[in-house]
């Protein structure tokens, strides 16, 4: 099993609870064996995801910041240069949600609100380039997966490559190079994750208050497998690397 970082991204009172649903997620999702995970958070301005040497691959989950803030506080410039150092480390990288949005800005691209997505279900759909991609191996065409964000890329910035897009969200996952992914979709989740996830942030305008019992319902019919594939294949990937 190669050896992988896992690099949370949560602030506030409840960041260690989140984090720690984060890890559960993520060795359900990559059925990753957890003596080979190791897991950190940035949640203050003082904190870094560590020496990077050692690992076979990085993996980023989510975030509460969002690139179209109005001012970047202390917080979200330490998280974007560490995601810099990451995604600038030659290692594989995978990020999911918030990533999709600072890898494409990071690479000149444009940010806004039009395709944002209430937490629930969200269509992925393959692109060419990701049919041929090596952690779309195996995949359908299209596939369902869980999501929940408040903004989306509207332009692709300089060398970003779309491997899936969907009908209520235009891009769904991503590559820079050959060595950095990202999903706007969480393929860390299946229904308790987003149970739980939409505890911790129902304040946040992810989805609507009234909304949440008949979403909540939804959950466990939505098929998270292919999604989650994505990560086990990342995990085959860095092995392979």
């Amino acid at each position: 099993m190669p050896k992988i970082l896992l690099v949370s991204l949560r602030s506030g009172e409840l960041a260690s609870q989140i984090a720690s649903a984060e890890e559960r997620d993520f060795l359900l999702a990559s059925r990753l064996d957890p003596e080979n995970l190791t897991h950190v958070n940035i949640g203050t301005a003082e904190d870094s995801a560590g020496d990077l040497s050692g690992y076979d691959g990085i993996l980023v989950g989510g975030c509460s910041l969002n690139i179209t803030n109005e001012h970047w506080d202390d917080w979200q410039l330490q998280v974007h240069a560490e995601l810099q150092r990451i995604c600038g480390s030659g290692l594989p990288v995978f990020l999911v949600c918030y990533g999709n949005s600072w890898l494409v800005h990071e690479y000149g691209g444009e940010i806004g609100h039009s395709h944002a997505e209430p937490s629930g279900l969200t269509v992925v759909e393959l692109t060419e380039a990701g049919w041929e991609d090596p952690l779309c191996v195996g995949l359908p065409d299209s596939f369902t997966s869980l999501t929940g964000h408040t903004e989306n890329v509207e332009k692709l910035g300089d060398g970003v490559t779309v491997l899936a897009t969907g009908p209520t969200c235009p891009v769904q996952f991503i590559r820079v190079g050959d060595r950095v992914w990202a999903t706007q979709f969480h393929a860390d989740m299946d229904a308790v994750a987003m149970h739980a996830r939409m505890d911790f942030y129902y304040d946040y305008g992810y989805f609507s208050p009234e909304d949440y019992e008949t979403i909540l319902a939804s959950l466990p019919s939505i098929d998270t497998t292919w999604s989650n594939k994505l990560l086990e294949n990342f995990i085959d990937h860095c092995r392979r690397a």
